[in-house]
């Protein structure tokens, strides 16, 4: 199964790239998923469902350590692994 999850971090700063948004690209950058979006306000990943909820894992342990106060989450199926 193959997965996308769009998300995002907050607090939101207009001025400079908080912490915790900072450590969600590095995660998600070095996860090896087939897909991954950063943006200012939207995130999206794509990947094996396996990959992708340990980089849900790893996203949501180290924002709230960098001092995220809310992290949403939307995950769809996004079809089957090799396809």
């Amino acid at each position: 199964m193959r997965l996308r999850v769009e998300f995002t971090t907050e607090p939101f700063d207009l001025d400079e790239v908080p912490a915790h948004a900072a450590v969600a690209r590095r995660v998600v950058e070095g996860a090896g998923l087939d897909t991954v979006d950063v943006g200012p306000f939207g995130n999206t990943v794509e990947g094996g469902a396996d990959a992708v909820l340990a980089t849900v894992d790893a996203l949501l342990r180290s924002t709230l350590a960098a001092g995220a106060t809310r992290i949403s989450f939307q995950v769809n199926v996004a079809g089957e692994e090799g396809r």
